[in-house]
């Protein structure tokens, strides 16, 4: 009897031991999880620290190589169509290339050559100018006088002199200025060009090998998912807001030939080309036909139609017409927008700006369909930080509530 008492307690004992080793183990196992994720964080902040000046410095090879895969995103559908008719991958790639080099040499015709020759006036038009703005300079003139006056009757040193300028000579042409960049300019083109036919030449084996070599039958039809929404919602985007700019700017230039302003066709493609920058587009688009217009009319407020007109078919589109056909799927916070076009156009300048948006939206994509990283909760709920007055006591109390 004493003996099976014996065995008893021993095994009770051995039990208890058991328990509480696998309680260590799985304590130290907690442990090392939350060390290994708090390293992650700290590597992943670093991370997101760093990239932005890392695409800063390597604007030469990731600006061409981020927009190359911009426009060959947008161009899937597009080969996906050719495909299924029986074109080869490859010559699907070359014609997409071809057809979107002859679109932007196009735009760029319609736009850059007017517009050179137009700018290039501009010094001849500054009498022009000075005309329709007489009223302004007179009031201001009449403004700083009266300011003058008053500043020299209060000061006990004499009277105020206006501070001099120094006259800055423009440049003699926009080709000569640009001149010094091409060829830069022309190896990235050439280089981007090269990413998009063999991004497009191999999208079709490289999307059926990235979803086939998933390991399970579920993780295959996430990367699936995932790469059709990028694709779908990138070129969605791009195809709708392309249309809309493209009538947006038929329709000021339009109105612009009505008005017999010079060069209707550049600046509906400017208004086009500067509508795809939310917010800060348009603006840049108002003054520079208001500009145009003081260069063309004699009287101001007819100077300024091109501009008012302009805002006011903004408005309409962009409160009414984009809201309507581009729906509730691609709505995007605007302080996204903001952040997104002012990180992107300190990293990248002109061009990060228009490439600020479809960035934004293929990251918005990935991160929607693989999860965002929970900080606040890694941070908050699983006791990385302690109250204040908190004891290990109460925080013992709270896990093994938790733990029943």
């Amino acid at each position: 009897m004493a003996d099976r008492d014996d065995s008893k307690s021993d095994a009770f004992g051995l039990a208890a031991t058991r328990a509480h080793d696998t309680e260590e183990e799985r304590r130290v196992g907690m442990r090392r999880d939350r060390l290994l994720a708090a390293l992650t964080l700290i590597a992943g902040v670093g991370l997101a620290l760093a990239l932005p000046f890392a695409l800063k410095a390597g604007a030469e090879f990731f600006l061409p190589t981020t927009a190359a895969l911009v426009i060959a995103i947008a161009l899937v559908p597009i080969l996906e169509w050719f495909e299924r008719r029986g074109v080869p991958s490859a010559l699907a790639a070359l014609i997409c290339v071809l057809l979107f080099l002859v679109a932007a040499n196009v735009a760029l015709a319609a736009i850059v050559v007017p517009a050179t020759e137009f700018f290039r006036r501009l010094p001849e038009r500054i009498d022009r100018i000075q005309m329709n703005i007489a009223p302004l300079i007179d009031f201001y003139s009449s403004f700083e006088r009266y300011l003058n006056r008053t500043v020299q009757h209060l000061a006990a040193s004499g009277p105020v002199r206006a501070p001099a300028t120094t006259a800055v000579a423009p440049p003699s042409s926009i080709l000569e200025l640009a001149a010094s960049f091409a060829p830069s300019v022309i190896v990235q083109v050439f280089f981007g060009i090269l990413v998009v036919f063999f991004f497009l030449s191999g999208w079709t084996g490289l999307r059926k090998k990235t979803i086939t070599s998933r390991a399970s039958f579920g993780g295959a039809m996430a990367t699936a998912r995932v790469i059709q929404d990028v694709v779908d919602d990138t070129s969605a985007y791009l195809g709708t807001i392309t249309i809309i700019n493209l009538s947006f700017g038929l329709i000021i230039a339009g109105v612009l030939w009505v008005m017999g302003m010079p060069y209707p066709l550049m600046w509906g493609g400017i208004v086009a080309l500067l509508n795809y920058v939310p917010y800060f587009g348009p603006i840049t688009a108002a003054l520079l036909l208001a500009l145009g217009g003081l260069m063309t009319f004699h009287d101001i407020w007819v100077a300024l139609v091109p501009a008012f007109v302009m805002i006011g078919c903004h408005l309409i589109e962009a409160n009414a017409v984009t809201p309507l056909i581009v729906g509730h799927r691609l709505t995007i916070n605007p302080i996204m927008i903001l952040v997104s076009i002012s990180f992107w156009s300190w990293v990248w300048g002109t061009a990060g700006t228009l490439l600020a948006v479809p960035l934004l939206i293929i990251i918005q994509t990935v991160l929607g369909a693989a999860g965002k990283p929970d900080i606040a909760g890694f941070l908050f709920e699983h006791g990385t930080l302690t109250r204040p007055g908190r004891t290990r006591a109460d925080a013992s109390f709270e896990e093994s509530e938790t733990e029943r």
